[in-house]
């Protein structure tokens, strides 16, 4: 599945790339399967929630160590006032990370397929090593925005180098909260860091004081994408999705790949163990 002349110039162009049935429709549902049995076994004696509007406040211990684990996050609205869950458990879940293309098996296998292989050879990474992995729920009526953002905020490398490779698993449409864009925002600033600080805990380090583009504004764009479209993503893209108020989820997974021939920092909030390297698409 490389990509031909067309889609790399749009790739220049705007920062993302959609590619329509990029993956096999049954891939998405064994992935699918795996999530849902992650999700049933998941015992929450510690409760983490997941949010993108105070980062810091949820950068609690079991999130700072699941740089190099299967973790999952519950939804803000997933509780009531009385502490207790809503809905079930299985309702409930924001995401699952982020090292389950390391350490699951299915998630291994669909991570490193060639779809994503050939398309990071295509935009030219190096020597693209998978570093992050999140299999997103957005829930029906509770599946949080996400604030407008750029993924080197989080995952930054000395030079820029990741790019986020976002499939569909279900239908991503208007109403459930597709992905929204800035068409050529890669050629904008970075804002922003988001950093381990030295005493503990997380801060974000600010930049550049460019305004990202309005929520659902005119310099955004909708991503609607049927399921087993792979959409690429620029680390300094601004990206958007807004609340799931409808009755169906969007499932969505998430690969972020950087090129292993720039620098990591030890700052970046994502750390992994020395007994988990970083792997790329041919290491066993």
């Amino acid at each position: 599945m490389h990509l031909d002349a067309d889609q790399l110039d749009a790739w220049e162009r705007d920062g993302f790339l959609t590619i329509p049935g990029a993956i096999d429709p049954a891939r998405c549902q064994e992935l699918m399967q795996r999530a849902d049995e992650i999700v049933t076994a998941f015992d929450p004696a510690t409760v983490s929630i997941f949010s993108t509007h105070e980062q810091t406040r949820t950068s609690d211990e079991y999130f700072m160590a699941s740089g190099d684990n299967i973790s999952c996050f519950f939804e803000e609205e997933a509780f009531g006032p009385d502490g207790r869950l809503v809905h079930d458990k299985a309702r409930s879940i924001n995401k699952i990370g982020h090292a389950m293309h390391d350490l699951d098996p299915v998630f291994d296998s669909f991570s490193r397929q060639a779809a994503f292989a050939d398309a990071a050879a295509s935009i030219g990474i190096a020597r693209p090593l998978l570093l992050q992995s999140m299999y997103i729920f957005k829930p029906p009526h509770i599946g949080g925005e996400v604030s407008c953002h750029q993924d080197s905020t989080f995952l930054y490398t000395d030079p820029m180098s990741v790019v986020g490779f976002w499939v569909a698993l279900q239908d991503a449409t208007l109403e459930n909260g597709c992905l929204w864009a800035q068409p050529g925002g890669h050629r904008t600033p970075l804002r922003k860091r988001f950093v381990r600080e030295p005493g503990g805990g997380t801060s974000f380090e600010e930049l550049d004081a460019t305004p990202f583009p309005e929520p659902g504004g005119s310099e955004l764009v909708p991503l609607e994408a049927e399921a087993g479209t792979m959409v690429l993503l620029h680390g300094l893209l601004p990206h958007w999705s807004d609340v799931n108020r409808s009755a169906r989820s969007r499932h969505a997974y998430t690969v972020h790949i950087i090129d292993g021939a720039t620098s990591y920092p030890a700052e970046n909030w994502l750390q992994r163990s020395p007994d988990l390297p970083l792997r790329g698409f041919d290491a066993a």
